[in-house]
């Protein structure tokens, strides 16, 4: 890993440095919010000072609706669609969302069967990830993902007037050095980082302690809080629509008035969707919102973890937002926790009895 600082008044150089060779996206005002969006050779429209966006930057790399292959049912012929692909650079990811993308490339890269679609976007992708500040519905420090260590090219560390640049690509750092005057790091570089990461850390506020979720999830799987949860959830998907990391897709045949002629299509899914486990012969395998609710979250907290040695929320707070019904990673830890406190005083209470 090497280290450079640049002046903060020269990130619009690097943009443009950047927009030379790629598509830049980053997160731009809109609506009182941030969405991530094309900015083009224009850093003006850049705001690396924003909290969330409302949706994650997976879309560029796992869009929500993608057309694989057309088909002719008359003359028996498949068709491969030539998915686009765009050399781009998603500047300004937060840590938790550099976390979420190593996730998605775990799942889609890293198997024994790559996705070919995911692959060939992630492969023409550069991150440029940035700080942050914490906001009321970050939790990224319960997971980790506060600091991310790989999956990007370079990140942005704010040292007040200038930025301590960390570089893990031979492409963004000779783009850097043309883009910019960068320069090697100086002791008080170091002093002045190691100062701003102690005071990121004291500015989350304090959140419930996860070490012992698993054991918690396997304990309470047939407990009446997914019942009450159930009861409120809207089965809206919101939370999935929202989340960096839910990966679930349907495979979809669009077919011309005749049926002579389709495609294929794949489209983002939930597991909080009625119909997700419905099977053919009308068996629905998870037919009751808290059946459905229970599943997200093992699969988020258990399923996941067993398998990717990782938890699948990265902390990033917009299913929090997104929530109608206010349910939410924390709602369910502390619900889980507040369970494990009544059955431990239950246990001591019946022994002090016997």
């Amino acid at each position: 890993m090497l280290f450079r600082v640049i002046d903060k008044n020269e990130v619009p150089s690097l943009v443009r440095g950047f927009a030379a060779h790629y598509e830049v996206v980053g997160p731009v005002e809109r609506n009182g919010g941030f969405a991530f969006d094309e900015v083009g050779s224009d850093p003006s429209r850049l705001r690396v000072d924003y909290d969330t966006t409302l949706l994650p930057p997976k879309k560029y790399l796992f869009p929500p609706k993608a057309e694989l292959f057309t088909y002719d049912t008359v003359n028996n012929e498949v068709k491969d669609i030539d998915i686009p692909v765009v050399p781009r650079v998603l500047f300004g990811l937060h840590s938790c969302d550099i976390n979420a993308i190593n996730r998605l490339d775990a799942v889609f890269m890293a198997s024994d069967f790559p996705d070919p679609y995911y692959r060939a976007q992630r492969e023409a992708t550069m991150i440029v990830g940035i700080d942050c500040t914490p906001n009321d519905h970050c939790f990224c420090n319960l997971w980790g993902t506060d600091e991310v260590t790989q999956g990007y090219d370079l990140f942005l560390h704010d040292l007040g007037d200038r930025y301590l640049v960390s570089i893990l690509s031979v492409t963004a750092a000779e783009i850097l050095a043309v883009a910019t005057s960068a320069r090697p790091a100086s002791p008080k570089d170091s002093i002045d980082f190691q100062e701003k990461a102690r005071a990121f850390k004291n500015s989350f506020s304090s959140g419930p302690a996860v070490y012992e979720l698993p054991i918690l999830m396997d304990a309470f799987y047939n407990d009446g809080l997914w019942d009450e949860l159930g009861d409120r959830c809207l089965s809206c998907t919101a939370c999935s629509m929202v989340c960096p990391t839910c990966y679930c897709f349907n495979m979809v045949d669009k077919l011309d008035a005749g049926g002579r002629s389709g495609a294929r299509l794949r489209l983002w899914d939930s597991c909080c969707s009625p119909s997700f486990a419905l099977v053919a012969g009308g068996h629905n395998f998870r037919p009751t919102a808290a059946s459905r609710v229970r599943n997200r979250f093992y699969h988020k907290f258990l399923g996941y973890l067993s398998k990717y040695g990782n938890t699948l929320c990265t902390g990033c707070g917009r299913c929090e937002r997104a929530c109608k019904a206010h349910i939410s990673p924390r709602v369910v830890i502390q619900g889980l926790q507040h369970k494990a406190v009544q059955s431990d005083a239950a246990a001591q209470g019946e022994g002090g009895r016997s």
